[in-house]
């Protein structure tokens, strides 16, 4: 699996508000976001504040950019393989993965090779 590479990136504090100073060593977390294609992989770091979510990792790490064919509004998301809701809240040290949608129903394919067929229909 080819890694696109890690292209770590800072998020803006999410709770600094118009003119307020906040402290900038507030506590942060390190997490990785994740999307496979079938030939390809692209894992990105970020660094994001403490109590940051699902969707806070995946617009900070600009990978909507690089895969522009991912639907959030359709595609599952997940943390270390279990999916979850986008305001999940994350850990340091969580991976965050975006879900393609299936090729095939599973009971299809299921049928496909208990028949002896391939998915091309043979």
């Amino acid at each position: 699996m080819a890694d696109e590479g890690s292209a770590g990136k800072s998020f803006p504090n999410l709770d600094q508000g118009a003119g307020e100073n906040k402290d900038t060593t507030a506590p942060t977390i390190q997490v990785e976001v994740a999307y496979a294609l079938p030939h390809q992989q692209t894992v990105l770091d970020v660094r994001l504040p403490t109590g940051s979510t699902v969707n806070d990792a995946i617009q900070a790490s600009g990978i909507l950019e690089h895969h522009p064919q991912i639907d959030l509004a359709e595609q599952a998301v997940g943390v270390h393989g279990q999916v979850t809701k986008p305001q999940t809240a994350l850990r340091d040290g969580d991976r965050v993965e975006i879900y393609r949608p299936l090729l095939i129903d599973p009971k299809e394919a299921r049928r496909q090779r208990a028949s002896g067929q391939s998915s091309s229909g043979q």
